[in-house]
């Protein structure tokens, strides 16, 4: 036990330093009782500041005046709110990680879609209702996108969204392609821009054509003029 409490006390002064242990130390040597509890409230306080990660976890406040006993050998004798033992903190098991057992239906999409379509369903309004699946279906669309490079269509997105519902959430096909409401609004100028530059790619295409069919003739008329003169000359 001896051992262990000693080994627990060096793990606590990396924690949290050596002038808290030396004020722990000047803590034990004060005779007076209500001194001692005084400063170790401000100690206290203190530790607190310098493990805010400690707030996190249950009951934090305790296992700071545990840290406290233990630092002190357990020869802290003060006024503190909790009862004080060393015991518990050395008993302190890490406490077994929670890991999610439901694997999603669609991975590309991931289990928070899926709680945002059970969530949809849920909505009594009727705009509301519309509102939540076109906010999803854009998501859908735009994690599919980073999922997977390849082009995806409206009809499957809504044909996702009814069998992750179960057939709760639908709309029409022929409203949300016409007014593209699953098109994200970077997707959307993407798209603009890539159709406007199109155009403007052929016209530089067929500018380009027009010049080398223009370099051609002209390659070709030298040609006729140097023969033209060759001859000249022979006669």
């Amino acid at each position: 036990m001896e051992a262990s409490t000693t080994f627990k006390q060096e793990l606590l002064l990396r924690e949290y330093g050596r002038n808290v242990q030396d004020l722990v130390n000047h803590i034990l040597r004060i005779e007076d009782r209500a001194e001692r509890t005084r400063l170790s409230y401000l100690l206290v306080n203190l530790m607190a500041k310098l493990n805010p990660q400690l707030r996190e976890t249950q009951d934090y406040a305790q296992k700071l005046w545990n840290h406290l006993y233990v630092m002190s050998g357990s020869k802290l004798d003060v006024d503190a709110p909790y009862p004080l033992s060393a015991m518990e903190y050395l008993n302190d098991k890490p406490q077994p990680m929670e890991y999610p057992l439901n694997t999603p239906r669609y991975k590309h999409y991931g289990q928070n879609v899926e709680l945002l379509i059970q969530r949809a369903t849920e909505l009594e309004d009727e705009k509301e209702r519309e509102a939540a699946i076109i906010s999803i279906g854009k998501l859908m669309k735009t994690l599919y996108r980073s999922y997977n490079k390849d082009s995806i269509t409206d009809d499957v997105i809504l044909t996702d969204i009814q069998q992750i519902s179960k057939g709760k959430l639908n709309m029409d096909l022929a409203y949300i392609e016409s007014n593209n409401l699953f098109e994200s609004v970077g997707g959307r100028a993407q798209q603009d821009s890539s159709s406007s530059n199109r155009p403007q790619q052929q016209q530089q295409q067929n500018r380009s054509g027009d010049s080398n069919r223009g370099g051609g003739d002209n390659r070709g008329r030298k040609n006729v003029r140097t023969t033209s003169s060759n001859q000249r000359n022979k006669q």
